[in-house]
């Protein structure tokens, strides 16, 4: 539990003199439908979604941008502010770079947090808003985690664990240790993996582990989770009303969950294909929370769809 805990504990800007540069990287034709990638975290990276899915992507038929947030991954800088406006600043800048006027986001987990709060922000430089595992509201997203959780270590008959919940909810919700902790129980519940995993899906993460972009898989910095926090209190974001702003502007958004994401209840979810349109959301099968990888055939051909 202890590692568990650790684990989840080109453009440029200027600080302090020093001028700080971005990873980035395109598939495809910079004339096609352009598509940017916000991955998850806070603290992870784009390489799953980069090694996996953005080439195939590309081949059918989209400008694809992948980036790693300023202070995660491959992006170093340790005068990262983690804040929301500089993410923002920095999404600005990948739109400079390629010469972006609009773009299609595909926000995965919190990335999508990122991608819907841009989309509040400056919803004339998003032409579709993709969620993917993205939680809507994360107290209940701990909650969820907490309850199925004890579930199963009651199933178990699993008195050391049940106490762990216990102490857990016991826990101020806006801490580094509650949601520490509540990640951790998932990650130990196997709540990112699909229950049955298809042949294509086998084949993708056999692929994954053996590139070299494999090692940042699991690279997660503390400094990220902790900043977002301090500064954005971000475990306790609800985007209910701003989905439902949203919509009534007229903003396509759309969502692909994976039945088997034990970060989502089924009533989760329902409540916000009740936002976006019952035709707007996609839940698969045989899925958890890395949709395009779990099914990427899906997840692409969704995409084609949706972005026009």
């Amino acid at each position: 539990m202890k590692k568990i805990i650790l684990l989840f504990v080109l453009m440029f800007s200027i600080y302090n003199g020093v001028a700080q540069e971005l990873y980035s990287k395109t598939f495809g034709n910079a004339n096609d439908a352009p598509i940017l990638f916000l991955h998850g975290g806070p603290g992870y990276n784009c390489a799953g979604f980069e090694t996996s899915t953005a080439q195939e992507l590309a081949n059918n038929g989209f400008f694809v941008i992948v980036y790693d947030r300023r202070g995660e991954g491959r992006s170093t800088d340790v005068n990262a502010r983690f804040t929301f406006q500089e993410t923002f600043d920095d999404i600005i800048g990948i739109y400079k770079k390629y010469n972006l006027k609009k773009a299609n986001l595909i926000g995965h987990s919190f990335g999508g947090i990122v991608a819907t709060l841009f989309t509040e922000k400056y919803p004339e430089k998003v032409s579709m808003l993709e969620l993917v595992s993205t939680p809507i509201s994360l107290p209940e997203t701990f909650k969820t985690i907490l309850q199925s959780s004890r579930k199963i270590y009651i199933a178990k008959n699993d008195v050391t664990n049940l106490n762990y919940i216990d102490m857990i909810e016991k826990m101020d919700p806006t801490s580094v240790e509650y949601y520490a902790y509540s990640f951790g129980h998932a990650m130990q519940n196997g709540f990112y993996s699909p229950k049955k995993m298809s042949e294509e899906a086998k084949a993708i993460y056999s692929n994954f582990a053996k590139d070299a972009s494999f090692k940042y898989a699991s690279q997660m910095s503390r400094e990220a989770p902790q900043g977002f926090l301090k500064n954005e209190n971000y475990t306790s974001i609800d985007l209910t009303k701003t989905l439902q702003k949203l919509v009534s502007n007229k903003t396509k958004i759309y969502g692909l969950y994976g039945k088997d994401d034990g970060l989502y209840s089924r009533e989760q979810i329902a409540q916000l294909q009740k936002i976006i349109g019952n035709d707007n959301l996609n839940y698969f099968d045989d899925c958890s929370h890395n949709v395009f990888m779990d099914q990427q055939s899906l997840f692409i051909n969704s995409i084609k769809n949706w972005v026009k």
